[in-house]
C-alpha cells in the first residue's frame, strides 16, 4: 500500500513569526505537525526540534518498532528542550504541541501531545482521532462548559501538555487498521479553530489532497488567521 501526502504552513495574518513546523516524510511512513510556544523565537526553536527529532528516526524493521522509535524521539526532544530552556532561556518554558502519524503494515498510529489534532476520513465520514490536552477540554469533560463553547472560550489557547514543559512527558496514541482511500489530516489549532469538521470533510471529499490543502489555508486567511496555520494530509492508496 502506498501513500500520497501534502503539507502547508502559513504565518497567518496577525503573527510576525511562524512558530509551527511540519514533517512530510519522503519515505512515506511518518508525518507530523508541531505548534511551538514560548514567543521570541523560542516557539520556532521548539517546534523545529520536535520535527527534527522525528525526521531523524532510523529505519525500523516493523510497524510497532517504528512507533516506539517515534515516541522515544519525542521523549528525547522533551529532555533536550528542558535542557535548552535551562541553559539559554533563563529557565523560561519553551515547548511545542505535536500530532504525528505513523503508517505501515496496513496499520496506522496517531500520537499527540497538546491541542494539535488528527482526523481520519473513511468512506465519507470524518472522526477526530485526538482529544485535546487543553484547559477547555477539561472544562468540557467536567460538564462546566458545552463543547460548542470551547473554541471561543477566553482560555481556549491554554494547553495542559506540551513537549518541553515537564520532565515526565505523557503521550497519547490511538491506532487501527488502514484501508485504501483513507485520508488523514494533521493540523495545528490555527486551522481547527476556524474550520469545522464538516467543512474539513467537504473539502477533502470534493478535491484532491493538494487542492484541499490550499483551500484550508484560504479559508483560514478569509477568517482572519489570528494564528499560524499548518497541516499535513496523507492519503492511503
Amino acid at each position: 500500500m502506498g501513500f500520497d501526502s501534502t503539507s502547508r504552513t502559513h504565518v497567518g495574518l496577525r503573527r510576525k513569526l511562524n512558530e509551527d513546523a511540519v514533517l512530510e516524510s519522503g519515505g512515506g511512513q511518518i508525518w507530523a505537525v508541531a505548534d511551538g510556544m514560548g514567543g521570541h523565537h523560542a516557539g520556532e526553536v521548539a517546534s523545529a526540534m520536535v520535527v527534527e527529532a522525528l525526521a531523524q528516526i532510523p529505519p525500523a524493521n516493523s510497524f510497532d518498532n517504528h512507533v516506539g522509535k517515534a515516541l522515544g524521539a519525542l521523549e528525547d526532544a522533551n529532555r533536550a528542550l528542558i535542557a535548552l530552556a535551562q541553559s539559554e532561556y533563563q529557565d523560561r518554558t519553551i515547548g511545542s504541541t505535536v500530532v504525528g502519524l505513523v503508517m505501515g503494515d496496513r496499520q496506522y498510529k496517531c500520537f499527540w501531545v497538546g491541542d494539535s489534532r488528527g482526523y481520519r476520513i473513511r468512506r465519507g465520514e470524518i472522526i477526530q482521532l485526538t482529544r485535546d490536552h487543553s484547559l477547555v477540554q477539561e472544562l468540557v469533560d467536567a460538564g462546566m462548559i458545552e463543547a460548542s463553547e470551547a473554541e471561543t472560550h477566553p482560555n481556549a489557547n491554554v494547553v495542559t501538555r506540551a513537549v518541553g514543559v515537564s520532565d515526565k512527558l505523557k503521550i497519547d496514541a490511538v491506532g487501527g487498521d488502514q484501508q485504501p482511500g483513507d485520508i488523514f489530516l494533521l493540523a495545528s489549532d490555527g486551522l481547527t479553530r476556524l474550520v469545522g469538521m464538516e467543512e474539513l470533510l467537504a473539502e477533502l471529499s470534493a478535491n484532491s489532497i493538494a487542492v484541499a490543502a490550499d483551500r484550508f489555508i484560504e479559508l483560514a486567511l478569509e477568517r482572519g488567521a489570528p494564528d499560524n496555520v499548518s497541516l499535513v494530509i496523507v492519503r492511503a492508496s
